[in-house]
């Protein structure tokens, strides 16, 4: 290979700062045109951790995820939630189009055991998409270090939702997101970190909404992000390795 084939060919592997990394990022659509052009790859980058940074659960984070859980159960392909901080509502979810066949809930009973969680999940490579909640007071960044390494050998995204606080820490994840509620059902999402320029103004979002009938059983306009002490029914055949909230 000659000097300059090779010079031309790591060009196309580096990003510069003032550039997003679309060549170089392999991405899953976010399912927003406004967010789309503002993430590396023009959208979920896979193989690297993606950190979603709020002040509590129920801001609207899992329904900014919802086209891309959608999809990708409509693939039959796993989506894992590890840890999350109360379970689910699944009539929700289920309105919103996901396959509960393929949605896998995992309780960790202490932080150790749920850092140890996820880092083993992503050494598994097997699922399509992984959303995990990290425990604030004792997720470091040797944690953090060994799980972007890990999640290099995945072929999905991966979620860490975390809370306020984490916004001033140093983080590995190459994508990080602060998640802001909005009036009328939007989300602000600025972004903290990515590869390429900075972006200073947050990047308003409409958030998807669920069939009305769902709305008014629930008495609700986000049952999605509400979530309730309840397993989710659609999961019988996927156990938890613990028992799910109750």
């Amino acid at each position: 290979m000659s000097a300059a084939s090779t010079a031309s060919r790591i060009h196309t592997q580096l990003w510069q700062a003032d550039q997003l990394g679309h060549a170089t990022v392999a991405a899953h659509p976010s399912g927003f045109a406004e967010l789309d052009p503002q993430l590396p790859g023009g959208g979920w980058p896979l193989g690297m951790l993606t950190e979603l940074i709020a002040r509590n659960p129920g801001v609207g984070e899992l329904r900014l995820l919802i086209p891309v859980l959608r999809q990708l159960t409509l693939e039959r392909k796993v989506v894992i939630m590890l840890a999350p901080p109360l379970v689910p509502y699944a009539p929700a979810l289920a309105g919103f189009g996901i396959d509960l066949d393929y949605l896998l809930i995992i309780q960790a009973p202490n932080a150790a055991d749920r850092l140890w969680a996820v880092e083993q999940t992503l050494k598994s490579t097997s699922f399509g998409a992984l959303l995990a909640w990290l425990p604030q007071d004792r997720t470091r960044p040797e944690h953090l270090r060994r799980m972007q390494l890990a999640a290099q050998t995945s072929h999905g995204p991966v979620f860490l939702f975390r809370e306020l606080p984490a916004q001033f820490e140093s983080s590995p994840a190459p994508l990080r997101l602060l998640l802001l509620p909005r009036p009328e059902q939007r989300l602000a999402v600025q972004v903290l970190k990515r590869r390429g320029p900075l972006l200073t103004d947050p990047i308003l979002l409409q958030l998807p909404q669920p069939p009305l009938a769902l709305r008014l059983r629930m008495g609700s306009s986000t049952p999605a992000d509400r979530p309730v002490r309840q397993p989710l029914q659609g999961i019988q055949g996927r156990s938890a390795p613990t028992p799910l909230l109750s």
